[in-house]
């Protein structure tokens, strides 16, 4: 079969292509027989060409011709002999009967039956000889079992199993096999009953006593089963569960008990009721009036050598090492946890015993925890005794902070007793000075010879004997009529005769005369010298024979003193809460005790520490600063919100910050925590003027919202409108008493006037703000605002110690003259301002200030004009 040409390859058509192509492209019209002659006649030409062209191929090459024609005949004759041959191959091997196929696949057949029988026998004489082998095991077992004989029990236990594991596979399922392992289950079961029930006989743990017996007797058994027989014998788990629970017990009765209550041990041997040896550890109750403290720790030495002479040689190999390893972490812990840190004494003379007590614990853990009990984990007992300095003085410094906590929350629960202390002054400092101290370093006046005083403050010099204490007993027998300067009040205003009870008069200068002097004074009840005179409202400009109204309105000088020149320091009482007091024994008794245990040699310095002994106990002296500062403000938040007690816990800061300044300068021993309580000083010093700036700032605001009421005192001539600018005047004048009757018993004398000039002067520079930013001053207004201005002349009283001197109001609130000259100015003439301006009275008052007020009392005439025009050309210069 040729190949068909591919498309793209020219095609060469042959003759019946040409006629069958005809044929298709003939018509039914043209299709005749002269068409079917010619096509026939082109077929019989294309015959005959193609039989002339093969018999001229033929006659060119005739040689190769015959010779390929006689290979063809050689070729079908040997394909008829190999056919023949095939033929009669087929038959020799597929013949039913003798053929070589059949006759081999039937011997095969019979070889095949046979080899089965065979193997069926070979798996049945195996079986059989495994199952006789597993009952004769089984018998032995039985055997054993029925005599007691349990440790070699137990060996026959697993080669059964590891039998029937091995079971041939035909026998996996046999019933036979299920019933043997029935049987084994039971027999082990009670092989395991019969090693437990040995094992609970053998050891006996109770509160009273450990009984150890080295052999046992188990039921049907001829003879006693060694106690390492049967703890070797017993199953994995179970024996896992008997030691938790012997190691539980051990611990619980005989471990913790030792240390939790007094308890003797005793070992001793004996014999059972039926003749079996049995060693016993005994354990009975001490007297409870046993002081020997290190008796646990001889009951622990004694309950291991026991465990270790009894027990731990009869352990199995898989249990040897870690039995005993696992009680060395709770002994360690129970002589921690329940002997040494509860024991840690809380005093420095208990400390010896307690350290003989800690080597024993540490001789404990080598001999014992280490040695014998093998554990190689940390040596918790020695690393702790190592730091037994550190962890002594950390309990002493919680037990320091934690009595400084209930020491302050004491103090707030009940009323607060305090004393008065002396706030030093030095000579040469002018008594005007309107600021607080800077420099407190000294403000009782100690002595430098570094003396403490008693109770945990200092005295004031012998000369002044303020707080009126004799460090000398007879002579203290002698003056039993002295009287105390160490006052402990429940009302710090007694102590200047006030009485709060008391409303506080409107009129200015009365009430005045009723108060007591708090620093020791006696002002007679004369009438008050005030600093500014009232300046008469001129008529006319006063001629030059007259004396000028300047003279009549003094100014402060520098020679009023209110202290006299005494030859020692100069002193100022303030009130101070005992529990500062408190607090500072606190603090010199923490730098004490850490300076004694220093000294002591108690502690060598340990290699492992990085702070001698003491240091941390004398830092606490520091830290109970800390706390009182930060605890106090917290838990007397109720009771800072009066202004007194803010005053006071300025003071104490104030006394606080002193007496640490004390300790550093002449306490020794202290420089290791010097700069902590440097520190600690310097925070209490800013505590201290900060809790005073914020009592007068608190006082600023009150004083800031009544004036606001007031509404710019504008609108005065309207009744209504006067009234409720009179009422926020007379409250002011009320706020202002009350603050300065609040603070007067508690602050020295320096402070308070600063602190009173301080609210005084913000209430009169707001009164004068409001005043001077009114557009228009009307007559009626002018005389209405005269009269409220007079009304704060009475604060003037409160700038007062001697009735007989002048009031040194000025020295404290700047803006005093200011306001007094405003009332007169308020009513004075044209004239008089002019006379006034000239003089040089009113250079308190700026020249912006001084136009708006001439523009707002005076109607706009030439007058004023000129008046406006010599203002505006500056104050005279003189």
């Amino acid at each position: 079969m040729s190949f068909p040409l591919p498309d793209h390859l020219p095609r060469q058509l042959d003759v019946s292509s040409n006629v069958l192509s005809k044929f298709d492209s003939v018509t039914l019209q043209s299709l005749n027989s002269s068409f079917a002659s010619s096509c026939k006649a082109e077929l019989d030409e294309s015959i005959r060409l193609t039989k002339t062209q093969i018999h001229d191929r033929i006659c060119a090459d005739s040689s190769s011709f015959q010779r390929q024609l006689s290979s063809a005949k050689s070729l079908k004759e040997r394909l008829n002999a190999l056919s023949g041959h095939v033929q009669t191959l087929s038959v020799t091997l597929s013949d039913s009967k003798s053929g070589l196929v059949p006759v081999l696949l039937e011997a095969l057949e019979a070889h095949q039956s046979l080899a089965q029988e065979s193997l069926d026998a070979d798996v049945l004489s195996d079986s059989l000889s495994h199952l006789s082998e597993c009952r004769a095991q089984l018998d032995a077992l039985q055997k054993l079992v029925d005599t007691g004989d349990l440790p070699p029990a137990v060996v026959a236990c697993h080669a059964l199993n590891s039998s029937l594991i091995s079971v041939p596979g035909p026998l996996k399922d046999a019933s036979v096999v299920s019933e043997i392992q029935a049987r084994l289950r039971v027999l082990s079961n009670c092989v395991e009953e019969l090693l437990s029930d040995a094992y609970t006989k053998s050891i006996i743990v109770n509160p009273s006593q450990v009984i150890i017996k080295p052999f046992v007797l188990v039921p049907r058994s001829l003879k006693p089963l060694p106690l390492s027989s049967v703890l070797s014998s017993i199953s994995s788990a179970s024996l896992a569960s008997h030691l938790s629970t012997l190691r539980r017990d051990i611990l619980t009765h005989y471990i913790d008990c030792s240390f939790d209550q007094p308890t003797s041990l005793t070992v001793s041997t004996m014999k059972d009721t039926s003749g079996a040896l049995m060693h016993v550890l005994g354990r009975f109750p001490s007297s409870p009036n046993t002081t020997d403290t290190g008796s646990p720790l001889a009951n622990v030495s004694t309950t291991l050598d026991f465990l270790h002479k009894q027990l731990f040689p009869t352990l199995p190999s898989t249990h040897k090492h870690s039995f005993p390893r696992s009680l060395s972490k709770p002994i360690s812990t129970a002589v921690l946890a329940r002997l040494l840190i509860p024991g840690l004494p809380s005093q420095l003379e208990a400390l010896p015993a307690f350290l003989r007590i800690a080597h024993k614990a540490v001789d404990l853990e080598d001999k014992y925890i280490v040695g014998m009990l093998d554990a190689s984990s940390e040596r918790e007992i020695k690393a702790w005794v190592n730091n037994v300095c550190t962890h002594y003085e950390r309990q002493r410094r919680s037990h320091i902070l934690d009595f400084t906590r209930k020491l302050i929350v004491q103090s707030i629960s009940s009323s607060e007793p305090t004393f008065y202390a002396q706030l030093s002054l030095s000579q040469d400092t002018p008594d005007k000075v309107g600021l607080a101290p800077t420099d407190e370093g000294d403000a009782w006046g100690f002595d430098d010879d570094g003396q403490s005083l008693n109770a945990g403050s200092r005295s004031a010099p012998e000369e002044e004997n303020v707080w009126g204490f004799d460090d000398d007993l007879e002579e203290a027998k002698e003056s039993q009529q002295a009287k105390p300067v160490e006052i402990v009040e429940e009302d710090p205003g007694d102590a200047w005769g006030w009485n709060d009870e008391e409303p506080v008069p409107e009129e200015p200068g009365q009430g005045e005369d009723t108060w007591d002097d708090p620093w020791g004074e006696e002002p007679s009840l004369s009438e008050v010298t005030p600093a500014v005179r009232t300046v008469p409202v001129l008529s006319q400009r006063p001629s030059a024979d007259s004396a000028p109204a300047t003279q009549r309105v003094s100014r402060p000088t520098d020679s009023t003193s209110r202290h006299p020149a005494t030859s020692g320091p100069i002193t100022e009482p303030y009130l101070v809460s005992t529990l500062a007091k408190s607090i500072i024994r606190t603090v010199e008794d923490a730098l004490r005790e850490g300076q004694e245990l220093s000294s002591s040699g108690i502690f060598s310095t340990s290699p492992t520490s990085t702070t001698t002994p003491g240091v941390l106990i004398m830092q606490s002296g520091a830290l109970v600063l800390d706390l009182y500062r930060a605890v106090y403000p917290i838990v007397a938040a109720a009771r800072l919100v009066r202004p007194g007690d803010v005053m006071k816990f300025s003071n104490n800061c104030c006394w606080l910050a002193e007496e640490v300044g004390r300790l550093v300068t002449h306490e020794r021993g202290v420089l290791v925590v010097k700069d902590k309580l440097e520190e600690c000083r310097s925070v209490l010093q800013v505590l201290t003027d900060s809790w005073y700036q914020d009592g007068i700032d608190r006082q600023r605001t009150t004083l800031g919202d009544i004036l606001a009421s007031a509404k710019g005192f504008t609108d005065t001539s309207d009744q209504d409108r006067y009234d409720d600018c009179e009422m926020a005047i007379s409250r002011i004048v009320r706020e202002i008493r009350s603050a300065a009757n609040a603070w007067k018993p508690i602050l020295p004398k320096g402070k308070y006037y600063t602190a009173v000039g301080a609210i005084v002067e913000v209430s009169l520079q707001r009164i004068l703000e409001n005043i001077l930013a009114i557009p228009d001053i009307p007559e009626v207004e002018s005389h209405k605002l005269s009269e409220l201005c007079r009304i704060l002349a009475a604060l003037e009283g409160l700038f007062v110690e001697d009735f007989s001197e002048s009031s040194f109001v000025v020295s404290y609130v700047p803006s005093w003259l200011k306001f007094s000259y405003l009332s007169e100015l308020l009513e004075a003439s044209m004239a008089d301002l002019t006379y006034l301006f000239e003089e040089g009275a009113l250079v308190d008052f700026g020249v912006d200030e001084l136009v708006k007020l001439v523009r707002a009392l005076f109607a706009d005439t030439p007058l004023r004009t000129k008046t406006l025009d010599k203002i505006m050309g500056g104050h005279p210069v003189r």
